[in-house]
Parts: structure tokens; sequence; C-alpha cells
């Protein structure tokens, strides 16, 4: 009983993780965007894909996870712990930050890099690509979520039989939308170079987050270090 319950835990944990990540790299990039040109590069209906991945299909694969040994091992949690650890935040954190500048560099950078024949066409391919690698790297950082302190991503993922389904039928739904569904999500046609670019920048968040896992975290929980840092600006204002 005790290590299905910490299971649960733990997955509700690599969910929320997950669900952070997508909603702050996606929040981030179409504010900024829009801000700056007036136009957002992930519109209604890739968000709405999106968030079905997201919610839905990220929910069932990463909450199926099976109870490990390992769960036994870890101290019992306080009911005041925070439910989202330091360690979640730095995981976020990484993974967020390098969406975010890659997709950004490719909002305003990409019509000169693509350099295609006219500008409309240059700017549906360049929202494409966002779109594409947006959607590929939540894809790879399920992997990730998986083992929010672990640096082997993929041990024991061939166990999970339902999480591996998901991961595959997603990738295959994406590629269906983006090759046949072109009317629906206002994307266009990419080409082989472009597929492996965006497969590249998704695959790119494996290496990251056993670099970003070997930044160390504080143990006080980070809402605890924010309200001392309040506390101290409050007592210093009233002296």
């Amino acid at each position: 009983v005790v290590r299905w319950g910490r299971s649960v835990y733990a997955n509700i944990q690599k969910f929320i993780q997950f669900q952070l990540t997508v909603n702050v790299a996606a929040l981030v990039i179409n504010v900024v965007a829009a801000v700056s040109s007036g136009d957002v590069p992930l519109n209604a209906v890739q968000l709405l894909w999106v968030n079905l991945i997201m919610d839905t299909l990220g929910a069932l694969a990463l909450a199926t996870e099976p109870p490990t040994d390992s769960l036994m091992h870890r101290s019992p949690v306080g009911r005041r712990e925070p439910l989202i650890t330091n360690i979640m935040w730095r995981n976020l954190f990484v993974q967020a930050l390098y969406q975010v500048i890659v997709l950004l560099v490719l909002n305003f950078g990409g019509e000169s890099i693509l350099r295609q024949d006219s500008r409309t066409h240059t700017l549906q391919v360049k929202n494409t690509l966002i779109f594409n690698a947006f959607v590929l790297c939540q894809i790879f950082n399920e992997f990730n979520a998986r083992k929010p302190e672990g640096m082997n991503v993929f041990k024991g993922v061939t166990k999970n039989r339902l999480f591996m389904g998901i991961v595959g039928m997603t990738f295959i739904l994406q590629i269906i939308i983006i090759e046949f569904l072109g009317k629906f999500t206002t994307t266009v046609k990419l080409n082989s170079m472009q597929w492996v670019a965006c497969l590249c920048i998704g695959l790119f968040s494996w290496p990251l987050a056993i670099l970003g896992k070997l930044i160390p975290v504080p143990k006080t929980p980070l809402s605890r270090c924010v309200l001392k840092v309040f506390r101290r600006l409050k007592k210093s204002r009233t002296a």
C-alpha cells in the first residue's frame, strides 16, 4: 500500500512538472512574439493540440508509471511539504528556458534562415517549424519527466507499454497533422531537412536534462525562500 501510495504521488509530480513546462514555454513564446511583432506563432488550433498532448495523453502516459523499489528508499513526505519540489523547479526551468530561446530565435530569425521564394510562404514555413519543434520538444520531454532525479530517463521505459504506445501515437499524429491536415492547423508541409532540424531540437532536450540535473538545488523549498525574501523586504520598508 505504501509503495503504491508513493508511486501515485511521484506520478502526480511527474505530470505537474511536464504540464508546467509546456504551459510556461507556450505562454512566454506567444506573449513575447505578440508584444514584439503583433503576431503569435502558435495559433488556437495548434494550442488545442498541444493541450491534448499535455492534459490527456500526457496524463495517461505519466500517471501509469508502475511503482519501483527505489520509491521505498525515499524519506516520507510531510503534509506541509510542497508538491512542487526544488528539483522539479530546476528541471522545469531548464527545459522551458531552452524551448523559449530556441523557438524565439526561430520566430525572429526564421525568415532570414529559411529564404523561401515568397515572404508569405516563408512565414508559413517558419510558423510550422516553430509548432512542430515545440510539439517534438514535449514528446521527448515526456521521457525526461519520467525520471525527475535519475540520469537514465530510459530505465524501465519498455516495461510501460502504454507510455510507449502514447508517445508513438502522438508522434505519428504529429506527422499526419503537419503533412496532411495543414488546412485545419494553418501549417504547410515540411521537407526532410526541416524535419531533421525539428527532431534535433527535440532530441537535444535529453542531454540538456542530464546537464540540468548536475545543477545543485537548495534543500529549503523555493516557496519558503520567496516568503523569507518578502518578509525581509517588508521589514526593511517598515524600519
